[in-house]
This record gives structure tokens, C-alpha cells and sequence, in this order.
């Protein structure tokens, strides 16, 4: 029986998948989605097609016993104290969702502990992806994309250094901001990054809510953004201290980091 995990990615609109082999390499495999079809559907046929998603091992095949996934959801978070959580008896996390994010109705609700951040995290899944996931591993893990990005930000940037500092992080056309303050999250929120001039609105306004200082503070940003020269030219024109993040460099080499087209959520 193969111990390999198999991550899978789903974003907005996209699929992909991290082979961990349990030799140590990995394998990445973007999936080239037919928009005519829901993802949970696209999901089902690559589990079908794609040779490197079949649980085959030297041409046997083997049930699905003590195979391992994780799936890694790009969805709206909310974030609550862990004390609020674990001192409300019967906690209710669709309607905690529900009273923040609207038009997730029907969906999963997950909820995973970041003791790091002391709180913890609730979205969203398709019910009909994830029964995909469930009906090919006997294991699986949820996770949404943002989490591993949390921790990793958290623990290399916020705990080094003075200066205030705000995060953001573009992926599936959309950017996640986030700062820390006295060992947890002070703000997380997503917006729509479809367009450059809408992200940098999105980025300085938070800077401007949070009080931040144009001279003084790090703003941190990392991912695939819209119209790249010209936001961070806007960003730089208006705030002092703008730091590129280099996924290469921060994860000093890391074999992930070298792979083209690799999520930075994938890497951590």
C-alpha cells in the first residue's frame, strides 16, 4: 500500500493537485478545468483520467484504505477566539457563518483550531466536492488555503522587529489581508482582486483603518497580482515600506518553491 499524500487544491474555478511521495519528491499537476462543468464534476472525471490520481502501484490496485488526502478550499473565512469557541456549549458554525458570509448556503461548514493565533477558523466547502474527495480517500483533511499562509507570516514576519506590519496575500482573484497584534489576528479579511485598481482601494483602506504610519510600517505583499508593475508602483508611490515576499528566498530553496506555477498556500 502506498503511503503517498495527495493534496488537492481547489480555487477559484481551478484545480490542482501536490503528490507527497513517500520518497520525499513531490509531483505537481495543475488540472485543466472544462467550465460547461461544476468542480466536484471536473473532480470525479480527473479522478478517472489522470493516471497519477489512480491507486495504482506497480499495476496493482488497491482499495482505498488508509489512503490520505488533504483538500485545500479557497472560501471566505471567519475567525473567532478560541475562548469564545471552546465556552459556548453547542457552538453553532453555520449559523456563525452564515451571519457573516452570505451565499454559501448548503455548503459544508468546517471548523479548524489556530492555536498559533489562539482562534479559531471557520469555512466553507462544496458538499458535493468534497463527498468526491471522501468517495476516493479513506482519510481526508480540510483546510482552507489561507491557514498554512497565516502561520507562515505569522511566525517568520510578526514576531521579528518594531514596525507594524500588514499582509497580502493575491490568489484566485482575490486578496487576503491580514494583521497581527499582541499574538494574534487583529484584521483577516478577503477581497476581490479581479482588477488592480480595485485590490490597491482594498489595501489602502485597511492601512488607513488600522491607523497605520505611510513611513514607518511593512506592508508585506506575496502571490499572483493583477497588472503587477503598475500596483506595485501605485503601492509604492503611496506607502514608504513595500517588501516583495520571494517564496524562494523565504523558504530558503525549498524544492517547492522551485516548481513553476505553484501556489504559495502549496509550498508552506
Amino acid at each position: 500500500m502506498s503511503n503517498d499524500i495527495t493534496i488537492i487544491r481547489a480555487g477559484l474555478g481551478t484545480l490542482s493537485f501536490l503528490i507527497k511521495k513517500e520518497d520525499g519528491t513531490n509531483a505537481f499537476h495543475p488540472y485543466k478545468v472544462k467550465g460547461e462543468m461544476s468542480l466536484a464534476a471536473n473532480l470525479r472525471t480527473a479522478f478517472k483520467e489522470q493516471s497519477y490520481l489512480k491507486n495504482e502501484t506497480e499495476g496493482q490496485t488497491y482499495d482505498n484504505e488508509g489512503r490520505c488526502a488533504k483538500l485545500m478550499v479557497a472560501s471566505p473565512v471567519v475567525l473567532i477566539p478560541a475562548t469564545d469557541y471552546n465556552n459556548t456549549p453547542d457552538f453553532n458554525a453555520e449559523a456563525m457563518y452564515s451571519g457573516v458570509i452570505s451565499g454559501r448556503k448548503g455548503e459544508e461548514k468546517i471548523t479548524c483550531e489556530v492555536p498559533e493565533l489562539d482562534a479559531v477558523a471557520i469555512f466553507s466547502v462544496n458538499s458535493d466536492l468534497l463527498m468526491v474527495v471522501r468517495d476516493n480517500f479513506a482519510n481526508v483533511e480540510v483546510q482552507n488555503v489561507i491557514q498554512p499562509v497565516w502561520r507562515h507570516l505569522y511566525s517568520r514576519y510578526y514576531q521579528s522587529g518594531q514596525r507594524r506590519k500588514l499582509f497580502a496575500y493575491f490568489h484566485d482573484k482575490t486578496v487576503d489581508v491580514c494583521q497581527f497584534e499582541q499574538h494574534r489576528v487583529r484584521f483577516a479579511n478577503s477581497f476581490d482582486a479581479t482588477h488592480a485598481h480595485d485590490a490597491l482601494y482594498y489595501i489602502l483602506f485597511v492601512w488607513k483603518q488600522l491607523g497605520m504610519n505611510q513611513q514607518e510600517d511593512d506592508l508585506f505583499v506575496i502571490g499572483d497580482m493583477p497588472h503587477e508593475e503598475w500596483l506595485r508602483g501605485r503601492l509604492g508611490a503611496y506607502l514608504s515600506r513595500v517588501h516583495d515576499i520571494n517564496p524562494n528566498a523565504d523558504l530558503n530553496r525549498s524544492p517547492l518553491a522551485q516548481i513553476e506555477g505553484m501556489p504559495f498556500d502549496l509550498m508552506l
